[in-house]
């Protein structure tokens, strides 16, 4: 859940009908928190306590997200409501109502929250006000609050429901249409194969044309079983609308990406052979599905000439573009130099209007700065400039035009001020730190990358979000950052923005605050250089758990913040596509490693979302990492890419500068994460630290130890 202000902030003062352990229990979804909420609403009922309108809310709606709308029913309407948390008591219980089979009373009761609703609220009650209208067997009442409902939120449920009512007021086109949409859309959805049963049953049928098949296909490939995927090609095959060489060669590409999905390589290779032969187009994908397969079991040799044989053969297409570019930047990774600034030349000549053009004219500047040509260097980075001086490259053009400008025997006066352009510009930025470094070198005194620190306001809250406060209180955090989410959608000014932002964060809302900062104070922050912005960009969030599990590690606690900030943006509920968890992005795995190591009982999944916890175990593993490889750019290196391929690169390329050797990493995410991390860590300090002013980058790569955490 991302709604968890109380942790940090208004909590600890006011007093709740909850207890602690309650709302601990409810935000981690642990299965006894709808009995400690029972528990404490008898409690209350039997003291006679304010509370009892609160607790049964919270106990009602946990009930029912325990299967019980019965129970549910009688905890709901056992007590009044909190005046603000009218229309939620409304909402709640027109669910309970609705799945204990009393469709008409729930329609009343979600007509009765739509009243009062807020405007997060009134979308939800709006699309069950339709279903229980239409599973209460009034179709020409549901039709117009479907209609409404789908249009502003066209999930497959909703679409589904807008077809039946559509087909009981007689729109047979409208109900088609919908019930297409949830089969193309959402093909792993279970209404997609109803969907496509209903439309199967129609007289006439409705069929699916091979595009549609294909796009399907796609869907399960994509989210899905990629069996069903080949179940679609089959169809499509079975059918008979796979006809002529193109069509073939194209449901044979996309099967082989099946197959491969699938682990049975023969079969897909051969199904590639079918598709290579093919309109050139179709046989160009194939043979660069072969060349990035290559690249991705690191068989780098192999992958360069696939890349290369795809740019001879199929200039003219898109993927006969990325076999250029890729197999120029093979050539850098391989230490080929010479041959990468030719090619990567080359490919800005015969590519004019690639997306990829300035990407490469930064790494034909790599490839000379690496053969210490740094006269062409400048030319390259020069080009880049000049061409795109608004791409997101810009600062580390910059900062290596003065670089290369002092290691071709620059004098300090010539290179001073293109380092403090590049602090001045890109105040934020690694290569602002690299700059303030290299000027420290040459002598000089740094400019201040920000004339003041940033400065939390005091500010009054916002009456928008009084009603995500209550609803914290009652424990309905889930509820609570819907009503957040749609308060931060409403803002549309740095002015609005300010005071919104300041009152998360005296909430403790430290993620939702960097949200609204990040959409609208972004200029404000690094343009102006204003402290109140930068207080949202840069908190010292769970300050308590940060410092004390630093302290306890012997760790430098800005790095858990900064590592905090780039993989979860300060917000405790997050879970990425590989299942890390929380604020410092764990996975399970992982996490159970080092409960083990600390000697702690393997923690449940859900337990990774606890602040406190999540702060403890990753702090641990950081500090295990700075143990193991002694700078704080190969640590982030690691805790990103894990420490086996971090030691594969300080072996391969060690020797260089801690600047090269950032740009040498060969993977592009942990080259930004580095950036990023290593940067936020020494402005936390400058921020923060008393004499964080005189904190220094250490520009040379340490060996790394051959002992220590290798997970």
């Amino acid at each position: 859940m991302s709604w968890t202000g109380w942790v940090a902030g208004w909590m600890t003062t006011a007093a709740l009908g909850q207890s602690p352990a309650t709302l601990e229990a409810v935000r981690l979804h642990r299965s006894d928190a709808a009995a400690l909420a029972q528990a404490e609403l008898t409690a209350c009922e039997k003291a006679k306590c304010p509370d009892a309108g609160r607790l049964g809310l919270l106990a009602g709606t946990l009930v029912l997200s325990d299967g019980d709308a019965a129970g549910a029913r009688d905890l709901l309407t056992r007590h009044a409501p909190p005046a603000p948390l009218e229309a939620f008591h409304a909402f709640y219980l027109g669910q309970a109502r609705f799945y204990a089979g009393d469709p008409n009373g729930a329609a009343k009761d979600f007509e009765r929250a739509l009243e009062k609703a807020s405007p997060s609220l009134a979308v939800r009650a709006r699309a069950r006000l339709g279903e229980s209208l239409l599973d209460a067997h009034r179709p020409k009442d549901a039709a117009p609050v479907l209609e409404s409902a789908a249009a502003a939120q066209p999930t497959p449920e909703l679409l589904f429901q807008r077809a039946q009512a559509r087909a009981a007021t007689g729109n047979a086109a409208g109900f088609k249409a919908d019930l297409k949409s949830v089969a193309l859309r959402f093909p792993t959805h279970p209404y997609a194969d109803e969907a496509l049963e209903r439309l199967a049953a129609l007289k006439p049928a409705v069929k699916l044309t091979l595009p549609e098949h294909l796009q399907r296909a796609r869907g399960f490939l994509s989210d899905g079983p990629a069996a069903r995927a080949e179940e679609e090609l089959a169809t499509a095959e079975k059918r008979g609308l796979v006809k002529g060489a193109p069509a073939q060669a194209q449901v044979a590409l996309l099967r082989a990406q099946v197959l491969f999905a699938r682990g049975k390589k023969e079969e897909a290779e051969k199904a590639l052979a079918v598709a290579r032969k093919g309109p050139p187009a179709i046989a160009a994908e194939a043979q660069l599905v072969v060349a990035r397969r290559a690249l991705k079991s690191d068989d780098n040799e192999k992958a360069r000439k696939l890349m290369a044989a795809l740019d001879k053969a199929y200039p003219s297409q898109a993927a006969g573009e990325e076999g250029a570019f890729f197999a120029a930047w093979l050539d850098l990774q391989g230490g080929r130099f010479e041959d990468a600034a030719k090619s990567f030349a080359d490919y800005e000549k015969r590519y004019k209007g690639s997306r990829r053009r300035d990407e490469s004219m930064w790494f034909r500047a790599l490839s000379h700065i690496r053969l210490e040509q740094y006269a062409k260097a400048r030319q390259a980075l020069d080009d880049l400039v000049t061409a795109y001086p608004k791409t997101s490259m810009a600062p580390q053009a910059r900062y290596w035009q003065a670089r290369t400008e002092e290691l071709g025997g620059g004098k300090p006066a010539t290179v001073g001020p293109a380092y403090e352009a590049v602090i001045s510009a890109a105040p934020a930025s690694f290569y602002a730190l690299l700059a303030t470094e290299r000027l420290r070198e040459l002598g000089r005194t740094p400019p201040a990358a920000f004339p003041q620190p940033p400065k939390q306001l005091t500010l009054p809250r916002p009456p928008e979000l009084e009603l995500a406060v209550a609803l914290t209180r009652a424990g309905m955090f889930r509820d609570a950052a819907d009503e957040v989410q749609s308060r931060v959608s409403g803002l549309r000014t740095a002015d609005q923005a300010l005071p919104f932002a300041h009152a998360l964060l005296q909430l403790g809302e430290f993620g939702h605050a960097h949200v609204v900062a990040a959409r609208y104070l972004w200029g404000r922050a690094f343009g102006a250089k204003a402290p109140d912005a930068l207080a949202a960009f840069y908190p010292r969030a769970f300050a308590q758990a940060v410092e004390t599990e630093a302290t306890r590690q012997a760790l430098d606690p800005f790095l858990v913040w900064a590592i905090m900030r780039r993989e979860s943006a300060f917000r405790p509920e997050v879970m990425s596509a590989a299942d890390a968890r929380g604020l410092m992005q764990i996975i399970p795995p992982t996490a159970t490693e080092i409960a083990q190591k600390m000697a702690e009982p393997a923690p449940a999944p859900a337990d990774l979302f606890a602040p406190e916890r999540n702060i403890r175990y990753g702090a641990w593993y950081l500090a295990q990492l700075m143990k193991r490889f002694a700078h704080p750019a190969l640590a982030a290196a690691a805790y990103n890419a894990g420490p086996k391929a971090a030691v594969r690169w300080t072996q391969e390329r060690g020797t260089l500068p801690l600047d090269l050797f950032v740009e040498s990493i060969p993977y592009r995410e942990t080259r930004g994460y580095v950036k990023q991390v290593v940067a936020d860590l020494y402005l936390y300090h400058r921020f923060y630290e008393k004499d964080g002013t005189q904190a220094r980058l250490a520009m040379t790569v340490p060996p790394p130890s051959t002992d220590g955490v290798s997970f």
